[in-house]
């Protein structure tokens, strides 16, 4: 018998495949329609609607507050070093400046960029980048720009 996740989860899956690639839900709406609470639904789209499984979700406030989530699809398939990035940089909260430098190293090594590449993100994420931003908060900065750039290389909108 399938759980309570897996049916939230199918129902989602339907509806995006419906939606090519992309829906717009209410979490507390879609929690009345499966008999549950909200929390429920927020669990699914946090364990099962993750970035390295090809999810991107954004959540508006107001107006009843609604969730999108969008399929993304792999750009380069065969780039397993960065897939793993992405799946452990989601369980961080926050990345130093030496441990940005290091992880866009290795995908320069493993081959998942160019030099070039490198070179634009490491600007990008780079003290010198990020000194507007209080030192207290320049790490989870850095971290929110890196997994968005790095999910921006590896997959496409579907």
């Amino acid at each position: 018998m399938a759980s309570l996740s897996d049916l939230i989860e199918k129902m989602l899956k339907e509806m995006m495949e419906a939606g090519d690639g992309a829906i717009e839900i209410n979490r507390n709406e879609l929690a009345q329609q499966m008999n549950c609470a909200p929390s429920q639904i927020t669990y699914v789209l946090t364990t099962r609607f993750t970035n390295g499984q090809g999810y991107y979700i954004e959540s508006r406030r107001g107006g009843g507050g609604s969730i999108r989530i969008r399929q993304l699809q792999a750009l380069y398939p065969g780039r397993s070093y960065l897939m793993h990035l992405i799946n452990a940089l989601e369980e961080l909260s926050e990345i130093s400046q030496h441990e940005a430098q290091v992880t866009l190293n290795n995908c320069q090594a493993y081959q998942d960029m160019d030099e070039i590449v490198t070179k634009v993100m490491w600007a990008a994420v780079s003290d010198r980048a990020l000194q507007q931003i209080s030192a207290k908060e320049r790490d989870r900065a850095r971290l929110s720009i890196l997994k968005n750039m790095l999910l921006a290389l590896a997959f496409e909108e579907a």
